[in-house]
């Protein structure tokens, strides 16, 4: 931009020399009268002295003008600089794009202007941005221009002015000019190390002559800088798209590594570790996001004395390996592992570390023990002793039950016969103790059509008990609405649905000829109220269980089925409406 200084510097320049010229003018003038008047007195004086003053007038005229002309291109040249600057320091293409064809079309006062750029294959020149006068987006109807001045500026990389296409002789025979009504059009090429990149094109399809030689000089300069500003830009998004797609990759990657039930982990050929899943973490009970990076023999636990020596047979000797080890973690105590060791190749074969992966057999250990437990308790006297040894004898935990009935089936019963009875209760029972199944959980008892499921007991410990119960009250309802399709109208019941998580007494009850595993104690009470208070089709669960997983869940507060009596107080409960996505 001109400063104050620069333009009072140009004003004193113009109006200095305009006072000269009308100095000169007059004093020409009045020479000329003098020697008229001595010509009157037979004095002759010859006239090229004045003929000499006319013409330094006349000089002095048109260095005024000249000055002018000057003072206005060098203030849109400072301009035109300002604004590469400022193109040159933005990295979006489509932002660059527009600042370019905006700042030209100012500049040169057209009424469109279109950029064109080669596509990455080297090819076809395509319109990249089209804009009005008032620095909008053209509409599609008006994107039509010359591909004929187009071509051969890209072509040739020399600029095309013209001040009246429909008269021009070089596109007599373009009918995309004639056929567009082009009067004034500029085109000048981008130029990118010597090859022209794109083309930038302005015109006016209604004045003639609107664009000038100085435009032409000034839009050619402004094309130079702003095809370095392009190219950039268009590095920088190739760049990006280049990002995104490695950071879409990897996200994929993690996600598959994540939803792996088996822990992986791999290694590099100097044992520091390169990758670890969410699953070998929690597998190992160590923090797997501050492993990478870290030697293998710094986060692993022991796992078993000659460990580190077979993670070295098996890099260096190309060699897959399986073993199974009972490590004994901090607090997890003892775990079975099955371990598979491989070599980890690169693409050309080169092995560049290991490869292991880890299956908790923990559960499937603790589960075949029970499953053992459970077929030697079935009422034989003489293994009672053992099943004792499982702490079946009375011990305290945390488990979360889940109380079902059948809505409205004492009145339903009273209209069938005995046998139809209980063929429809039987279905209505096989519901829920598959649903309670479906997620580890036991059925303590049937009381007539209510069904008691427990989670985290000695036979199926779970850490996530809570969730588990309230997946099978929700599967439940799910199976029941399948169940609904195939039984008449008048047979289509829905269960209430009670869930609350507590400490309770779990053991043997019964006599010694006849005992039973159960649990007792409040918490199994809770869980029958709520189901009390449960409307059909509905999973009431307590304020306990849903700390304990309230951001597995959607619910909403809980309005009891019936009113309750004076001296009854409404616990904190709640509806659930469905399982979240975390």
């Amino acid at each position: 931009m001109t400063t104050p200084i620069n333009r009072e510097k140009q004003e004193t320049l113009r109006e200095k020399l305009q006072r000269l010229h009308t100095l000169t003018a007059d004093l020409a003038q009045a020479l000329y009268a003098q020697r008229e008047l001595l010509a009157q007195r037979e004095i002759d004086l010859p006239t090229e002295p004045l003929q000499d003053l006319e013409k330094v007038s006349a000089d002095l005229y048109a260095f005024s003008q000249l000055a002018s002309d000057s003072g206005v291109e060098l203030q849109r040249l400072r301009e035109l600089a300002r604004t590469a600057q400022i193109i040159n320091s933005k990295v979006r293409l489509d932002q660059v794009l527009n600042d370019v064809i905006d700042t030209v079309i100012t500049l040169t006062n057209a009424e469109r202007g279109f950029i064109m750029l080669q596509d990455h294959e080297g090819g076809h020149f395509e319109i990249s941005v089209a804009r009005k006068i008032n620095q909008s987006d053209l509409e599609a109807e008006e994107m039509s221009v010359s591909r004929t001045v187009i071509q051969r500026v890209v072509e040739e990389g020399v600029p095309i002015l013209t001040t009246n296409a429909q008269d021009d002789p070089r596109f007599a025979d373009a009918e995309s000019v004639f056929d567009l009504r082009l009067r004034s059009l500029l085109c000048v090429p981008l130029k990118l190390k010597g090859q022209v990149i794109g083309a930038i094109y302005v015109d006016n399809r209604a004045v003639n002559a609107v664009f000038t030689d100085q435009d032409q000089r000034l839009v050619s300069a402004f094309a130079n800088q702003a095809a370095i500003a392009i190219e950039n830009a268009r590095l920088f998004d190739d760049v990006r798209a280049a990002l995104a797609e490695v950071t879409a990759i990897r996200d994929f990657m993690d996600n598959v590594f994540a939803s792996i039930a088996s822990g992986v982990i791999t290694a590099d050929d100097h044992d520091v570790i390169m990758l670890i899943n969410e699953a070998a973490a929690r597998i190992l009970d160590i923090e797997g996001h501050y492993t990478q990076g870290k030697p293998l023999w710094a986060v692993l636990p022991t796992l078993y004395e000659g460990f580190q020596q077979l993670v070295a047979e098996v890099r260096t000797r190309n060699l897959e390996q399986t073993i199974e080890v009972e490590p004994v973690l901090a607090r997890r105590g003892q775990i079975n592992l099955n371990l598979r060791l491989s070599p980890f190749r690169d693409e050309s074969q080169t092995t560049q570390g290991v490869a292991i992966v880890l299956d908790d057999l923990t559960t499937l250990k603790q589960q075949q023990a029970t499953l053992s437990a459970v077929r030697r308790y079935l009422p034989a006297a003489d293994s009672i002793q053992a099943i004792d040894e499982l702490e079946l004898s009375g011990v305290e935990r945390e488990i979360s039950v889940l109380f079902c009935d059948v809505r409205g089936f004492t009145a339903f019963s009273e209209q069938l016969p005995p046998e139809e009875l209980m063929l429809i209760i039987n279905q209505y029972l096989t519901v829920s103790s598959g649903a309670i199944e479906a997620f580890s959980g036991i059925v303590d008892k049937y009381m007539g059509d209510a069904a008691v499921g427990l989670f985290n007991t000695q036979f199926n410990p779970s850490e996530d008990h809570a969730l588990r119960a309230v997946k099978a009250a929700m599967k439940l309802l799910e199976d029941v609405q399948v169940l609904h399709a195939a039984l008449p109208a008048d047979h289509c019941l829905e269960y209430g649905i009670g869930v609350h998580s507590g400490v309770s007494v779990l053991g043997n009850v019964g006599s010694p000829r006849r005992k039973e595993f159960t649990a007792i104690g409040a918490t199994v009470q809770t869980a029958k109220y709520l189901q009390e208070l449960a409307p059909g089709g509905e999973v009431i669960i307590s304020a306990a269980t849903y700390e304990r997983i309230g951001r597995y869940v959607q619910v909403a507060p809980a309005t009891p089925r019936r009113a309750l009596d004076p001296h009854e107080e409404a616990p904190t409960m709640y509806r659930v409406l469905g399982l979240s996505n975390t």
